[in-house]
């Protein structure tokens, strides 16, 4: 069934109301997907890699929902960047700490995603993040550094992370704890360019991005799955949200070059700009992926020392 962009209706999430694509998957199935027919999209490659995901019923701040959540097809990009710790440390709460690659130096990161087929339906999305040593380990192991730096295996804490859709906005922010805002997120990702542009409260340009893709490796799926551990608070309280991608068909180039990131006036540009980042060491991006994002779930976190 076809939508278009005026064709909504109301759904309720836990006392807010948000509108949905009529006809859309949320509408749909709310969380219940039909996997066989979300497989018949020609969007999807396939829904095995979610046949070994069996969905739960959590209650969440957004009332009782049904987990992980489903991303059948996207496509991501990460510029991955050297900055102080110093200006890092100032940005993270006293709870975390950066994850270094030498001492004085840690990772942030400016990422771009574009869902095409997802439980929450088509939504665009873009981050500033922290690399942050796992909350749990006091020290820091050979294995997190070299993880963190094949963005295999990343923790990390969100400093912005604007989403084109209301849904998106209420289920990040008050269902995780993210720091969403609705805005907009336009990100084309395909084998040639890449590129991405976040407007700002004014209409102009927040941050944006354009960028030579890498060359693509095709993976098979379950063959290469990598993790990304989110921190956040919720109601005071510290939590862990645990994103598993299913990679398909990625490439990375080392530098700068065919890259362009240009900062602008808004949010996301003033969160990069707070971090002094030095300069660029990777840039990856996945024209091909899935992935299924947890509810999150209460974590201890010790501080570890600014």
């Amino acid at each position: 069934m076809s939508s278009t962009q005026q064709d909504t209706v109301t759904v309720d999430l836990g006392g807010r109301k948000v509108t949905v694509p009529q006809g859309g998957l949320y509408d749909r199935y709310r969380m219940a997907p039909d996997l066989d027919a979300i497989a018949r999209d020609p969007r999807v490659s396939g829904v095995d890699f979610f046949r070994k995901l069996p969905k739960v019923k959590v209650d969440s701040p957004i009332g009782p929902t049904l987990a992980p959540n489903f991303y059948y097809a996207i496509a991501t990009a990460r510029l991955t960047m050297l900055a102080p710790s110093r200006a890092i440390r100032a940005r993270l709460p006293e709870e975390l700490s950066p994850l270094e690659v030498v001492p004085g130096l840690g990772l942030v990161s400016v990422m771009f995603f574009r869902y095409d087929v997802c439980d929450i339906d088509f939504y665009t999305e873009a981050a500033v993040g922290i690399a942050v040593k796992p909350a749990r380990h006091g020290g820091l192991g050979f294995f997190d550094l070299v993880s963190g730096l094949k963005n295999e295996h990343l923790h990390s804490y969100v400093l912005s992370l604007p989403v084109s859709t209301e849904i998106a906005r209420v289920r990040g922010h008050d269902g995780y704890g993210f720091p969403k805002w609705v805005t907009g997120v336009d990100v084309d990702i395909d084998h040639h360019r890449t590129t991405a542009r976040v407007t700002n409260d004014a209409g102009g340009v927040d941050l944006s991005l354009l960028a030579s893709t890498p060359a693509q490796r095709s993976y098979v799926s379950g063959e290469r799955v990598g993790s990304l551990t989110s921190y956040t608070t919720i109601d005071g309280a510290w939590h862990s949200t645990l994103n598993q991608t299913n990679v398909l068909s990625a490439g990375t180039t080392h530098g700068t070059r065919g890259v362009t990131l240009r900062l602008g006036a808004g949010r996301m540009s003033d969160d990069l700009r707070s971090l002094a980042p030095k300069r660029t060491i990777r840039f990856d991006v996945m024209t091909e992926g899935q992935a299924a994002l947890h509810m999150p779930v209460p974590t201890s976190v010790h501080s570890l020392g600014k």
